[in-house]
C-alpha cells in the first residue's frame, strides 16, 4: 500500500470516528495487532488487511445514534462506497467490505477470508485485558448503561443471568469467554494470559462494588464522574458525591 492510499483511508476514518471508546487510538491498536498476527501467516493481502483495519469501525456513529443498527454492516457499506468513489477496483472493495462485515463478535456471521480472520482476532485483542476492561467501562458510560444490576435481595448481581445491559452482563456473556473466540493459533496461545487478566480486573471491580454496597446500604447505582470523584445514587433517588479517597469510605 502506498503512503498516499494509507493517508486517504486514514483521513476518511478520522472523519468518521466520534465515539470515545472506539476512537482513533483503538483503530491504530487494532492495526498494530493485525500486522503482528499477519507475520505468522502466509499469503496475506496487506492492502486489504490495512484498509479493513483502518475502516472497520466507521459505522459506529450511526449505531450510537440508532442502537438497532449494526456498525459492522453500516461501516462495510460506507467503506465499499468510499473505495468505489475513489476508483479502487470492485474486487478489492468487496474484499474490504467482507472483512468489515464479519469483524463483529457474532456467531451467525463468521469471517471467512484470511484477512477477515486476522481483523476479527486483532479487534478482539483490543477488547482483551486491562485496556479492554477500561474501554468497555468507558463505552457503558457513554451509552448510560450501569456497571451492574441489583438482585431482588438488593445485592450486586454478577451479571451471569442478567437481561438488562450492564458492564457485568457484558463481561459474563461476552468478555469472560473471549479467548475461546480467537481464530488464529498465534492469538489462541495468549488465551490463558488474557483470561487471567480479565478475571483479575473484573473481580476487583466486583469486590469494590460489594464494598460500596456495604458502605451505602441503600445503594442503587454508582456513577464515576472524574478520576477522583464518585457519585452514588441511593434507592430513594438521592445522589451523594464523595472523594474516592475520602476516609469515610473506609469506615
Amino acid at each position: 500500500m502506498t503512503k498516499e492510499t494509507y493517508c486517504l483511508l486514514e483521513n476518511f476514518m478520522l472523519c468518521c470516528m466520534e465515539d470515545a471508546a472506539h476512537d482513533k487510538e483503538h483503530i491504530y491498536r487494532v492495526l498494530y495487532h493485525a500486522l503482528d498476527i499477519a507475520k505468522t501467516e502466509n499469503h496475506v493481502n496487506y492492502d486489504v488487511l490495512i484498509a479493513a483495519c483502518l475502516l472497520h469501525d466507521i459505522g459506529r456513529k450511526e449505531q450510537f445514534e440508532n442502537p438497532a443498527l449494526c456498525h459492522a454492516m453500516i461501516g462495510s457499506e460506507k467503506a465499499y462506497q468510499f473505495l468505489l468513489e475513489h476508483k479502487f477496483e470492485k474486487h478489492y472493495a468487496d474484499q474490504v467490505k467482507q472483512c468489515i462485515q464479519t469483524h463483529r463478535y457474532r456467531k451467525n456471521n463468521p469471517p471467512l477470508s484470511l484477512e477477515a480472520k486476522i481483523l476479527f482476532d486483532a479487534d478482539k485483542l483490543d477488547v482483551a485485558g486491562a485496556i479492554g476492561i477500561a474501554r468497555t467501562l468507558l463505552y457503558k458510560g457513554i451509552v448510560s448503561e450501569p456497571l451492574y444490576s441489583l438482585l431482588p435481595n438488593g445485592s450486586v448481581s454478577s451479571g451471569e443471568d442478567d437481561v438488562v445491559p450492564s458492564f457485568f452482563q457484558e463481561y459474563k456473556n461476552k468478555l469472560e469467554n473471549l479467548g475461546e473466540t480467537f481464530l488464529k493459533n498465534s492469538v489462541k496461545r495468549k488465551q490463558a494470559e488474557i483470561s487471567a487478566c480479565f478475571l483479575f480486573c473484573s473481580q476487583n471491580i466486583y469486590n469494590h462494588l460489594i464494598f460500596l454496597s456495604l458502605t451505602f446500604p441503600d445503594l442503587h447505582t454508582i456513577l464515576y464522574l472524574k478520576s477522583k470523584k464518585v457519585k452514588v445514587k441511593i434507592k430513594g433517588g438521592e445522589q451523594i458525591e464523595y472523594d474516592r479517597f475520602d476516609r469515610r469510605a473506609d469506615q
